[in-house]
């Protein structure tokens, strides 16, 4: 393989893209809405059936609201403590060789070896690369030409 190099902006855009391809393939792909039912069924069971203070009882239930807003704003609030982080906004230099793919910005520097890759799944935009430690990083397909992508996971299907 034939070193590659390329840079590329941490927008707000290429993040969203990480998030919106990365989401179906998750460990929280289906939201889980039976914690926030049971917090809301547990605040209101204290509340009509006993004769302890209130607070229990209403804390529990906007613990199960805040939880269900949780939910529906993950997507948002991602996004957003994505662009508080030090990287947004920052150029990354991607380099790929033989030895694996490597990142570096101003703020950090990551090295994933070809042997340390256990799977590459690939969506509509962009190549998730799932590490043997279980860590994910998300690449854009707009980074590399066509003949690249179809490298990338020849060379992890061929060492896996």
């Amino acid at each position: 393989m034939q070193p590659f190099n390329t840079q590329f902006t941490l927008s707000r855009e290429y993040l969203a893209e990480c998030f919106d391809q990365s989401l179906p393939y998750g460990k929280s792909a289906k939201p889980n809405y039976l914690f926030p039912a049971l917090l809301f069924a547990a605040g209101a069971g204290l509340l009509l059936f006993t004769e302890q203070p209130k607070v229990a009882s209403y804390t529990l239930i906007a613990l199960g609201i805040l939880e269900l807003l949780h939910i529906r704003f993950r997507r948002a609030w991602w996004l957003t403590r994505q662009m508080w982080g030090k990287g947004a906004g920052s150029e990354v230099e991607l380099t790929i060789d033989e030895d694996g793919i490597h990142t570096q910005n101003a703020h950090t520097q990551a090295t994933l070896l070809w042997p340390d890759i256990a799977l590459v799944i690939e969506t509509d935009l962009g190549l998730i690369l799932v590490a043997k430690s279980g860590s994910r990083q998300y690449l854009s397909k707009s980074l590399f030409p066509a003949h690249l992508v179809k490298e990338i996971i020849a060379k992890t299907n061929g060492d896996a």
